[in-house]
């Protein structure tokens, strides 16, 4: 038994007592979630404050206001979808009825990022709760303040054999995937999901894995520029570039690349003023790492807008450049960064065949007012989701599942995509046994003929 196999035993046998399952408890759970978020609002922000100086406008819309809409979406209707339904039988199974029971997994391991550390914490473990699952929580020790309030109020209002945080570094997490589970979901790197993955594969582990990648914008010569602009400035800019879904780079037409760049830089000052080093709003890189792999890639190209950094503040002011090319150090890996390198096309095509050239991105944002052109994008080209003429938004909503393709990751949840992602569908097949069919069976005469018929 490992460091943590006595807490995942304890677990086990907590979930095989059946309280998890039981629907009405479920939803005792999520409220006392949603009651301890909204109670400790002040302490969230100042956690994160500490961790990412991110400003209250971007705690509640990014990381707060987001996973209460999750779990107010869940209660109105976990009912529903804990529900067995019945659904069709076949001719072959005539007298007979057929159901789906959607049951959880068992114990579950949610290990979380630095970027957003309490949405990407709590969003999978609401999920977890609701489809009757127990959970071990493992969040980023980049973001510690956010990191120790999440044990801390969790530990003081579940029991640690139902819900539990355990916070540490790498080898924490290597421990933990030593570890047998029932379900893991992971969010942050391709490169440690694979190692997530290969763990799994040790137990046949199913996973969810929420990566990331490159993902394009593309701005067409029809676009509203402006509107664009700002658009991209704040899927790009907001928490400093350290979204798995911002913008990673753009495409702008040739015909408008100059009148746009112009809008760009008005948006960004509009946005985030000319001097973020003072403002105390704009979101800091999470580590001096970071920083440093971020500040290399600023002799990329030419620097259209900003360009400076405060390495004591582990700030890097929104940045632009331009004139940058495939080659360059910038396009080879995700930024996660405030940086926005920009690609110049005349050809759609070019554009199409460059994206697909390489690994499915996580998003995927198109401004153009062509319905054809947008039409083109979305067929040709694969990737997790995205927005047409917006950037980001599409993980605001709880009827849209959200998730990678590729190796931008496996699995989709939010809404009713977090409660299947934490549920085992069981077929189950409820038979008559008023006649009994005789074809089914050798010794009918022309068994094999009467077969085909029905199955033809």
């Amino acid at each position: 038994m490992g460091k943590y196999g006595e807490l995942i035993v304890k677990q086990r046998e907590f979930f095989l007592q059946g309280k998890t399952k039981d629907l009405s408890s479920r939803i005792e759970s999520l409220k006392l979630l949603q009651s301890i978020i909204r109670t400790n609002e002040k302490e969230l922000m100042n956690a994160l404050k500490k961790d990412l100086n991110k400003s209250e406008f971007d705690t509640y819309l990014t990381e707060i206001g987001i996973v209460l809409e999750e779990i107010k979406f869940t209660l109105k209707h976990l009912r529903r979808w804990a529900k067995p339904r019945r659904v069709k039988s076949s001719l072959a199974t005539l007298g007979s009825k057929s159901y789906i029971y959607p049951e959880p997994y068992g114990v579950a391991l949610v290990i979380s990022p630095w970027n957003y550390p309490f949405q990407l914490a709590i969003a999978p473990l609401a999920g977890a709760i609701a489809a009757g699952n127990c959970a071990v929580l493992k969040p980023s020790e980049l973001t510690p303040n956010t990191s120790a309030l999440l044990a801390k109020l969790i530990s003081e209002h579940f029991p640690k054999e139902y819900i539990a945080v355990v916070e540490g570094g790498v080898e924490v997490s290597t421990a933990l995937l030593n570890e047998k589970f029932d379900y893991i979901f992971f969010t942050g790197s391709v490169s440690v999901g694979k190692v997530v993955m290969q763990a799994a594969a040790k137990n046949l582990t199913p996973v969810t894995l929420e990566l990331g990648g490159k993902s394009p914008c593309i701005v067409h010569e029809d676009a509203n520029l402006k509107l664009a602009a700002k658009r991209i400035a704040w899927g790009k800019f907001t928490n400093a570039g350290q979204t798995c879904v911002a913008p990673d780079y753009l495409y702008v037409h040739n015909r408008v690349k100059k009148e746009f760049l112009h809008e760009m830089k008005e948006a960004i000052h509009e946005l985030y003023s000319d001097n973020v080093f003072d403002s105390g709003q704009f979101t800091k890189i999470v580590s001096e790492r970071h920083f440093e792999r971020l500040v290399s890639f600023l002799n990329n190209g030419e620097q259209y807008l900003g360009g400076k950094y405060d390495q004591t503040k582990l700030t890097i002011e929104p940045t632009i450049l331009d004139m940058v090319h495939w080659g360059d150090e910038v396009m080879q890996e995700e930024i996660f960064g405030p940086i926005l390198p920009v690609l110049e096309y005349e050809s759609l095509p070019k554009v199409i065949s460059e994206i697909q050239s390489r690994q499915k991105p996580l998003a995927l944002y198109v401004f153009s007012e062509s319905e054809q052109m947008q039409k083109k994008i979305l067929t040709e080209v694969s990737f997790g989701g995205g927005c047409i003429n917006d950037t980001v938004y599409h993980l605001s909503s709880p009827y849209l599942p959200f998730g990678g393709v590729g190796e931008s990751g496996i699995g989709a949840y939010h809404g009713k995509g977090s409660f299947d992602v934490f549920t085992h569908e069981k077929s189950i097949l409820k038979q008559t046994t008023m006649f009994d069919l005789p074809f089914r069976y050798p010794t009918m005469k022309n068994g094999l003929k009467f077969i085909k018929r029905i199955l033809n």
